[in-house]
């Protein structure tokens, strides 16, 4: 089955309030990112496994890309499950992310 999400879908699987703004930004992000077709039909799946280890997945104020982020959980280790899960989704849908420098932070920059 594919799934074709809307920009308007996918702002309430990210989580957001549809606007003139939210709408132009994500918008933005799809254009911006290689590729995005090829992949966006497995974010909602992607949301609900990320939870799991504290992560979701944001539009980036300062970048054109979505994000992945993890809060940590200092009385659990979910950061290293979190990575994996991370590298993991990335290899499976061959796409190239940029870690932020000592952040749990990737831009999904697009696919490969």
């Amino acid at each position: 089955m594919h799934l074709d999400l809307t920009p308007e879908a996918l702002l309430t699987q990210l989580g957001y309030t549809k606007n003139e703004q939210t709408l132009k930004q994500i918008n933005d992000i799809i254009k911006n990112t290689n590729g995005f077709e090829k992949f966006s039909q497995h974010i909602p799946s992607f949301i609900d496994a990320l939870a799991v280890e504290k992560g979701f997945i944001a539009m980036s104020n300062s970048e054109d890309h979505l994000k992945i982020k993890c809060e940590e959980d200092t009385g659990a280790d979910n950061l290293s499950a979190f990575t994996a899960l991370v590298k993991h989704w990335a290899d499976k849908y061959k796409l190239e992310l940029k870690q932020v420098a000592n952040k749990n932070t990737y831009y999904i920059i697009g696919h490969n």
